[in-house]
């Protein structure tokens, strides 16, 4: 890991032939009359995963990354003492409303846990109940560093507008199961996902982005996978979907119809450098070389995995093959929370076990699939601090016992660091928790809702 440089020293680096940190005079060309933020007098987390010493100074107009380093002075400050300045988190796959159902069912394998106790659930939510939920699983977002995510659901315009609310940035999408749906109702439930994407797409300011989401492979039907990603790619609409989360997804589709699971898929045409695949426990090498391929990303919830014993996805060929990943915490209900500095954790200890080598999936990787393979997933110009991405920011206070001494903030964010050290969120330049005081949010009125929409579950 690179040597962490003392408070004093001064911040100048290049990369290529390209300036990423610049002085206060390379900041005041670009600022104009703008309205700006600095982060002042912390570490900052570069995109080589160095450490170096500076502020980081925001348009708050643009929503963008101006400067780093030695800045001038902003219109507002964040005070970042004692602290590291690093991209915002992204939950690259989870179902935010699913938050009213933490601790509602566990212990049991996926399949009997979805068809005996969260389906009959979920069929009684309406749709404040996952407004209810969303602004729960948003305001845990926020309280931990979490600026972005993916969520699949229903009811998503009221993720939207929670969305719009907390200041968060999110690639949503209505998800699509056809099982035990006659063909009208099956086929109704793939325009609604359609025509989310097409309505929604750019809402809140242009922090939302939408997906077609057909649940997985097994839970639509093959003729309207076909039907329907062919539409969605004639709309410009990218796909989210399961992919391979347990073997009793893979075993059916190699049964009937001779193919690996993401073969099947790529036939469909479901596999693009736009798409996301969700999980990917069981993939193997030729469809670990598709991904890698077709450019299609991968979400791995190593959790959840763990929780429903699904299996432990191969993280380290996923990323020995080239293929983008990212990491998600799946919904509340089968984690139990929404940390991604927890996932971050379990991504980095599941991904050594199952290559059965201590080097495998290091800190830094647990990091990156965190932040930049997040962004790149979800196709937000984020995950890095440099200039011109978009300031979605986690500050970090490493003041805490469990975090100290620090000889690596890399291992630390990776092995050690919690959700509740987050002291400052921004996200699109926008102060969203300061000081562990959300702003967008108000925590106890959210947290009331939603206790009072899940009690109405039992």
């Amino acid at each position: 890991m690179p040597a962490v440089h003392p408070l004093d020293t001064p911040l100048f680096l290049t990369r290529g032939a390209r300036s990423v940190i610049g002085p206060a005079k390379e900041a005041a060309a670009h600022a104009g009359t703008m309205s700006t933020l600095q982060i002042t007098d912390g570490r900052v987390l570069l995109p080589d995963m160095s450490v170096e010493t500076g502020d980081v100074l925001v348009n708050q107009d643009s929503g963008d990354i101006v400067a780093v380093g030695d800045v001038e002075t902003g219109d507002e400050t964040l005070n970042a003492d004692g602290c590291l300045i690093m991209p915002g988190l992204v939950n690259a796959h989870t179902h935010a409303a699913m938050s009213l159902l933490r601790g509602y069912a566990d212990d049991k394998p996926l399949d009997a846990w979805l068809r005996e106790d969260i389906w009959p659930a979920e069929a009684s939510l309406t749709p404040e109940d996952v407004r209810a939920g969303t602004e729960l699983a948003l305001l845990e977002f926020i309280e931990s560093g979490v600026t972005s995510f993916a969520d699949m659901y229903f009811h998503e315009p009221e993720v939207v507008d929670a969305v719009a609310d907390a200041g968060l940035r999110a690639r949503l999408g209505h998800g699509v199961v056809t099982v035990g749906k006659d063909e009208a109702d099956a086929v109704a439930d793939n325009e609604e996902s359609l025509a989310f994407a097409r309505e929604y797409d750019g809402a809140a300011d242009g922090r939302v982005k939408t997906a077609y989401m057909p649940h997985s492979l097994t839970t639509v039907d093959e003729a309207l996978l076909r039907e329907f990603t062919a539409e969605a790619r004639e709309a410009g609409v990218p796909l989210h979907f399961h992919a391979n989360e347990t073997r009793d997804e893979v075993d059916p589709i190699v049964e009937e119809r001779g193919m690996r699971p993401l073969a099947y898929a790529d036939d469909l045409g479901m596999l693009t450098d736009e798409d996301f695949v969700a999980h990917g426990v069981h993939s193997d090498a030729s469809e670990i070389e598709l991904l890698a391929e077709r450019g299609t990303a991968v979400v791995h919830c190593p959790a959840s995995n763990m929780k429903l014993a699904s299996g432990a996805a191969p993280v380290q060929a996923y990323r020995e093959a080239g293929a983008t990943v990212a990491l998600g915490t799946d919904g509340a209900a089968s984690n139990n929370d929404l940390d991604v500095f927890d996932e971050m954790r379990d991504a980095a200890m599941l991904g050594k076990l199952a290559a059965e080598d201590a080097s495998a999936v290091p800190a830094e990787a647990a990091v990156d699939m965190a932040t930049r393979g997040g962004a790149d997933a979800l196709g937000f110009d984020a995950g890095r601090i440099e200039p011109g991405a978009n300031a979605d920011l986690a500050v970090v206070d490493f003041s805490a016992t469990h975090l100290t001494p620090v000889h690596d903030y890399v291992s630390h964010l990776a092995y050690a660091a919690r959700g509740s050290d987050v002291r400052h969120t921004v996200c699109d330049g926008r102060v969203l928790m300061r000081d562990r005081e959300v702003e967008t949010l108000d925590a106890d009125a959210v947290r009331a809702r939603a206790a009072d929409a899940a009690a109405n579950l039992d």
